[in-house]
């Protein structure tokens, strides 16, 4: 995948057709938090009260159509020196290096964006080897298993911690 067709930008309500595309899949889904969208009407809500006013949720473009999301939720008060970072993409695009290349722009970006932020964390159910890889590829560290950690899809799940601080090096 060349590179320079990979983009990151907040989310537009024109996003809402391609939203809906990837954001429909229960296999994209599966290990989010949120619930597949079903509806062009789903996706603009979603759009409009979730992902614009978050802090921080971007949309992955390709070709600057989104196909998937990345968001970065910072830690308040004495907890500011961390975030967790979460991301999915259309099942199109998996395998491309999409996702590895969208999370290593963030990576590179977000720690001069929040100069407190030392480290950024994520959360990845044990079953979810494709997201497990891709934080490997770019250079976090798995740090180890978090039984009965996660709430996801009505039951309580097992997951692994991966972190990645502004001083390692991002691969």
């Amino acid at each position: 995948m060349d590179a320079s067709r990979i983009s990151i930008r907040p989310f537009k309500l024109s996003d809402a057709d391609d939203f809906l595309k990837w954001a429909s899949d229960d296999r994209v889904t599966r290990y989010l938090r949120w619930n597949t969208v079903t509806t062009k009407e789903e996706a603009l809500t979603y759009i409009e009260k979730v992902a614009i006013p978050h802090p921080w949720r971007r949309t992955i473009c390709l070709d600057d159509r989104s196909i998937g999301y990345i968001s970065v939720k910072r830690e308040s008060g004495d907890n500011k020196c961390r975030a967790y970072v979460s991301y999915a993409v259309g099942a199109a695009y998996w395998g491309q290096g999409i996702v590895s290349a969208a999370l290593r722009a963030v990576m590179s970006s977000v720690f001069d964006e929040f100069p407190d932020l030392v480290r950024l964390e994520a959360l990845v159910d044990i079953e979810n080897r494709a997201s497990q890889r891709v934080l490997g590829k770019v250079g976090f560290l798995k740090e180890g298993l978090l039984r009965k950690y996660g709430f996801c899809k009505g039951e309580v799940r097992d997951m692994f911690m991966y972190s990645f601080l502004s001083t390692d090096k991002i691969l």
